[in-house]
């Protein structure tokens, strides 16, 4: 029984060992990508690649123009995305829910208002590519 219990242990701290160093060797994420713990659980950033002087742009357009509450932070949260969904579902043929998931349904609805307002050329295809992040970002400077 002792050897059962040995090679057991031995074999629970050779893979904890290959996990922390699985993840020790991950790089950090930036700043946009980390999530943060808010009082109503873990809120999820999704910056698209938007630096946080642009991000807090678009939360300010959005707090202009589409019932954004939350804080001007520079941090595109689910609170962001939400009032952004609503935008996209008025204007630019969002049919998902309101939920501040970046899905792939939010994307393209994104391509759309950006590709209206001649700030992208790539296909509408849901996928924020290097493409779309930088139709948004020179779209989140002009705004």
């Amino acid at each position: 029984m002792k050897s059962l219990v040995s090679v057991t242990t031995a074999i629970g701290i050779a893979a904890g060992g290959l996990a922390t160093a699985g993840t020790a060797m991950a790089a950090p994420a930036t700043a946009q990508e980390r999530v943060v713990t808010a009082d109503a659980g873990t809120l999820a950033v999704v910056n698209l690649g938007l630096s946080s002087a642009q991000a807090k742009n678009v939360q300010r357009w959005l707090k202009t123009y589409h019932g954004y509450t939350g804080a001007i932070d520079g941090q595109l949260g689910t609170n962001s995305w939400k009032a952004f969904q609503r935008c996209l579902k008025k204007y630019w043929g969002y049919t998902g829910a309101i939920d501040g998931i970046v899905g792939g349904g939010t994307v393209s609805a994104l391509q759309r208002l950006l590709k209206a307002n001649g700030y992208y050329n790539g296909p509408i295809d849901g996928i924020a590519g290097d493409g779309t992040k930088a139709a948004f970002k020179t779209w989140a400077n002009a705004i």
